[in-house]
């Protein structure tokens, strides 16, 4: 008669599988690993295959090494059998403050230009006055509230990719939503159960999933991918850059996004100065 599997045997078997398959993403062989993070191969392999249990200090070292999202670091420390350190502070929260502040701040001097602060999963958690003008631009900000805000926050993906949101008025849409489907896919690739449920309803849109093929061969043809807006008069290109805050301890910090838009051509920067100052 087979005996069943013990739990603790099932979580290393667990921590073994999250091992490789971060080391395999990282591209990492188990000897660049064991070099890397001064542990013996023989060591490393034990590891993966469960035949050896890890220390929470060894869990923390490799997944520093292979710079594992502190979020996976807590589930890699619960499948070795340890309780997750790593908290995730919600952004109101009092201790929050000084990175509201910071936030802010950076919001206010990227006018008169827009701003994003956004998590992991593309929600919006904080935006400038230029960003919420671009967003009206071209979409009423009643149906931006009543379709696009899901549980409170309005899902930047989801505005991108939806039909009624931002896709009719993005002129290389095409090529903007296949680089970004790359980019969900990444975050996908994790194992993160919500990263996973977006990749799923972004495809579900008509024309996505021809896109995941099709991905591979888009377009290069500027040094920056611009994103292309028009509706009647109104065109503009912008270009964006990401800024994360650095070395976090905490899984909310880390995931947050500060994406800025700058004009991509002198066309933009005139007009929408224009803009601004009609609204």
């Amino acid at each position: 008669m087979q005996q069943r599997t013990s739990t603790s045997e099932q979580q290393l078997d667990s921590f073994g599988l999250l091992l490789k398959q971060w080391r395999s993403q990282r591209g990492y062989s188990q000897l660049d690993l064991a070099v890397t993070s001064q542990v013996s191969q023989r060591h490393i392999s034990f590891l993966e295959s469960g035949r050896a249990k890890p220390s929470r200090d060894m869990v923390l070292q490799l997944a520093t090494v292979l710079e594992i999202p502190l979020r996976q670091q807590n589930l890699m420390l619960t499948a070795a059998g340890f309780a997750p350190i790593h908290t995730q502070t919600d952004l109101s929260a009092p201790e929050m403050d000084s990175v509201r502040k910071a936030l802010n701040f950076m919001l206010q001097n990227q006018e008169p230009y827009p701003a994003f602060v956004i998590d992991r999963y593309w929600n919006l958690i904080l935006t400038n006055n230029a960003a919420t003008r671009l967003l009206i631009a071209f979409i009423d900000p009643g149906k931006l509230q009543v379709r696009f805000n899901i549980d409170g926050k309005i899902n930047l993906m989801h505005v991108l990719f939806h039909s009624q949101g931002l896709r009719p008025f993005i002129v290389n849409w095409e090529n903007l939503a296949g680089r970004l489907l790359q980019r969900v896919q990444r975050e996908a690739m994790t194992e993160d159960e919500q990263s996973t449920r977006l990749l799923k309803e972004l495809i579900g849109y008509p024309g996505v999933a021809e896109l995941i093929n099709s991905s591979k061969q888009l377009t290069q043809d500027a040094l920056l991918l611009t994103s292309h807006f028009k509706r009647d008069d109104l065109e503009w290109k912008f270009f964006s850059t990401i800024a994360t805050l650095g070395t976090p301890y905490d899984i909310t910090l880390q995931e947050l996004r500060i994406e800025c838009l700058f004009p991509a051509d002198e066309a933009t920067e005139k007009d929408w100065e224009h803009y601004g100052n009609e609204r």
